[in-house]
């Protein structure tokens, strides 16, 4: 019964993967959710977590410049961050999610989380409580003169009219999609990188790699989470390691994104290769998934460390030019 099972969802895969081949089907096949971040709770969450986490690592202060990367349903991330003292937020996203009334009704919510001085809503991988105060919130980080000043009136004015009109000269807001490669930044201005649950979608990871270490400015810091489970392509959390690769390209589809199957070592690899100190890291072990002897041809050289991380979560310090 497992191995029918499997059965289905996989076939449930090919089928969406081929339908993509219909001329004009990528673009009018729902788009579904991207994973949570419609909700202002949920990006409050992942905010307070890679603020918490970068701060306990080296982070002196809060970035200026922050850029994330994959949003996804909404800018929440980003806002929160807006809202915790940042002054410019670059988002960057392959397929356009966000929009301006979603991404109002979010911003209204973090504005009262953060007045409440909310602590942190859920329980979630990795524990971050033991840098948290009493009433779980990262006071030692948000104190009340900063809050007092990043949430004044009139900057939550500026914040909320730079929603509005994201890209304009003076807005503290740019939301590009698609982004295509590192022209779309200058060099060397970016205080600090986020991503959460999105490193494992994106296809060029040695691009996307190469070109945040150019956005960077020295010292800059990422802070990312990265999910190496086969999110219900397969019904085993690593059974997308058993797909042949001309099964795997149907199942791709020409779908602009799916996962790209990489492991842990590989994002390791490149963070070297580009220039990357690993700061912090920690990984996440299953011994539930499939084992060895029904691993596809490309990845029957899987470590057993790599066959068995179903998540990372790094954080990586931009080496400087005379240590690297």
């Amino acid at each position: 019964m497992r191995y029918v099972g499997e059965a289905r969802v996989r076939l449930r895969a090919v089928l969406k993967g081929l339908l993509t081949f219909i001329p004009g089907a990528v673009r009018i096949l729902p788009r579904g959710r991207t994973g949570g971040t419609d909700s202002a709770r949920y990006c409050y969450e992942v905010w307070m977590k890679h603020l918490t986490m970068l701060h306990a690592h080296g982070l002196e202060s809060i970035p200026g410049v922050l850029a994330e990367l994959g949003p996804g349903d909404s800018l929440g991330i980003g806002l929160a961050a807006l809202l915790s003292g940042v002054e410019r937020y670059y988002a960057f996203d392959v397929v356009r999610y966000s929009n301006r009334e979603s991404n109002l009704l979010v911003f209204d919510e973090l504005v009262r989380l953060f007045e409440m001085r909310a602590g942190r809503p859920s329980v979630g991988w990795p524990d971050y409580d033991r840098y948290l105060d009493g009433n779980l919130f990262p006071s030692h980080i948000l104190s009340e003169q900063l809050l007092g000043n990043s949430l004044s009136p009139g900057r939550v004015e500026r914040i909320r009219s730079s929603l509005l009109d994201p890209g304009s000269g003076d807005s503290m807001i740019v939301y590009m999609v698609p982004w295509s490669n590192e022209r779309v930044m200058e060099r060397g201005t970016v205080d600090a990188v986020i991503s959460h649950a999105v490193l494992e979608h994106v296809t060029d990871l040695d691009a996307t790699y190469r070109d945040l270490a150019l956005w960077l400015g020295t010292d800059g810091m990422m802070s990312h989470q990265i999910g190496l489970v086969s999110h219900g392509i397969t019904k085993e959390w690593n059974g997308h390691w058993t797909i042949p690769e001309p099964l795997w390209r149907v199942i791709l589809g020409r779908r602009p994104y799916l996962l790209n199957r990489k492991p842990c070592s590989v994002h390791l690899d490149l963070l070297q290769k580009h220039g990357f100190e690993i700061v912090h890291l920690m990984k996440k072990h299953r011994e539930d998934g499939v084992d060895r002897s029904r691993l596809s041809k490309r990845w029957r050289m899987l470590s057993d460390d790599d066959l068995t991380c179903s998540d990372v979560y790094l954080i990586a310090k931009k080496k400087r030019a005379d240590r690297f």
